[in-house]
């Protein structure tokens, strides 16, 4: 067995869980064993993207080993590009109105 953790996080409420799985557990696998869902019923497991520490993973090809944080995203609300676009036409505008 290994000890490993289970994160999500929402704008008001985090939690993150830890469990025992056994070695050879991906990391969708462990999410579903960690009952996260029970804090977050609109959390979609079999859907939602996952990484450990920051990085993005596979989830049902990544096998977890000894300490792992499984972190499940939720889904981006606006494009990261657009929100770019955006500050840098408000900077523009700026400029011009000085």
């Amino acid at each position: 067995m290994i000890n490993v953790e289970v994160a999500y996080a929402m704008p008001a409420m985090q939690k993150i869980l830890k469990l025992s799985v056994p070695k050879g557990t991906t990391a969708r696998q462990a999410a579903k064993q960690s009952n996260i869902t029970d804090f977050f019923p609109e959390v979609d497991l079999d859907q939602s993207p996952m990484g450990i520490f920051g990085k993005s993973v596979k989830p049902d090809e990544y096998e977890l080993r000894e300490g792992d944080r499984v972190e499940i995203y939720r889904p981006l609300l606006i494009d990261p590009k657009e929100i770019r676009k955006a500050r840098a036409a408000k900077v523009k505008a700026d400029k011009t109105t000085d």
